[in-house]
């Protein structure tokens, strides 16, 4: 028991530790003590798409690759058919005219017309083809939901859709003037030059009317102008001729000006006079496709200020500036329908989806040329009647898409 205990009382041998004032002797020299660094957090998982940026890269430069590539395949075939259509002006006509006055600026409006057609096939053609190679599948299997799918599409589709109204609504439109002037001078004519029985509101309480203006000559006969306070005559114009001399400037001959004050009436003939009258031949002289010849803006500021006239032939104007709001609206709908369409892999191939997308771009487009005629005939408005395929074919994206996401 005693030596148990002598044992027990008997000092532990540690070992001697330095002081942090004491050096301690080492032959081996003092490393420094790193930090602790903390682990470093994937930040994948907090932001998906840097997992994903590379796989959105390749979606888009696939949709944006096959979509031009389809237009070049579609210019070759429309310019073959545009030649022979029009055999003896490609004949006739210089080539330089040819080239750069038509086609130059012929193929611009091409695209501008059918960009959701191009956009539709490349949406079908591509995408089929991932899916026959299963890479929509590995996609899938990989974790990227079909929501994630849709958003490079989308993002393709906004690039074309802006890309496609910056062309229709500021730089087609002065092509299309030099195109124009090519088909009326080497195809038809199709200009208007004249008018009959011309009327028309220069200002609030002003009203102009003319028998007839020829504008080859730039001259109107039998001319009148007419300005009344509420539903009461205050002067009248009268002239035998008028000639356009240029802008807002027209040269009145033979005239005779009756002021009516009450029952009095003062006259004065004169045989020129010049005026500044808020006209322009082109408010009453509208030729086939000048709507094709105007930026939006001027498209809407001539719509606005027709309508003030009361000049009522302005329908084909308000469905062309319609129609180029409609259209970016397009890109998105049939983009959706064609991933809806061609994402899963089909035993028949690509060749039944390209031929199901086909059918139904041209059945879009049919679709908005019909409602079309609904705004000319007066039973919708233009935007109504051009919105109308929209939302017909936001339905059947919706649904397709519903059904594909599943």
């Amino acid at each position: 028991m005693e030596e148990e205990l002598k044992n027990i009382e008997q000092p532990v041998e540690t070992q001697n530790l330095a002081s942090p004032d004491q050096s301690v002797q080492s032959d081996q020299p003092v490393q420094p003590v790193q930090p602790v660094q903390p682990p470093k957090q994937d930040t994948r998982k907090r932001y998906p798409w840097y997992y994903v940026k590379r796989f959105d890269r390749y979606i888009i430069k696939k949709f944006l690759g096959t979509f031009f590539f389809a237009i070049l395949l579609l210019f070759a075939i429309v310019v073959v058919f545009d030649i022979n259509e029009k055999l003896d002006a490609v004949l006739t006509a210089p080539w330089k005219a040819t080239v750069f006055q038509y086609f130059m600026n012929f193929l611009p409006f091409v695209l501008s017309q059918f960009s959701p057609l191009f956009t539709f096939i490349a949406v079908i053609f591509f995408t089929s083809r991932l899916a026959d190679r299963s890479e929509i599948i590995a996609m899938l299997s990989n974790g990227i939901s079909f929501h994630r799918l849709t958003l490079p599409y989308l993002f393709s589709a906004a690039v074309i859709a802006v890309g496609s109204y910056l062309l229709a609504a500021y730089i087609i439109p002065p092509a299309n003037i030099e195109r124009i002037a090519y088909q009326n001078k080497w195809v038809k004519n199709k200009e208007v030059v004249y008018g009959d029985n011309i009327q028309l509101q220069v200002k609030p309480g002003v009203m102009a009317y003319m028998a007839r203006y020829d504008n080859s000559t730039r001259s109107g006969f039998r001319f009148s102008l007419e300005e009344f306070d509420g539903n009461t005559l205050k002067s009248r114009l009268t002239a035998e001729t008028i000639k356009y001399d240029s802008v807002g400037l027209w040269t009145v001959r033979n005239y005779t000006i009756r002021h009516f004050k009450g029952l009095k009436e003062t006259m004065t003939k004169g045989t020129v006079i010049d005026t500044l009258l808020n006209i322009d031949p082109r408010d009453f002289l509208i030729s086939k496709n000048d709507e094709q010849t105007m930026t939006s803006p001027e498209l809407k500021e001539y719509i606005n200020k027709q309508k003030a006239r009361g000049v009522a032939n302005i329908k084909n104007f308000e469905i062309e500036y319609e129609r180029r709001i409609a259209m970016t609206a397009a890109s998105f709908i049939l983009t959706i329908i064609g991933l809806s369409l061609s994402s899963r892999k089909v035993r028949g191939g690509i060749g039944l989806n390209i031929g199901l997308g086909l059918l139904l771009s041209f059945s879009y487009i049919l679709f908005m040329t019909v409602t079309s005629t609904f705004a000319v005939s007066g039973y919708t408005s233009p935007r109504v009647a051009m919105w109308i395929p929209n939302f017909f074919y936001i339905i059947i994206a919706a649904v397709l898409y519903y059904r594909a996401s599943r």
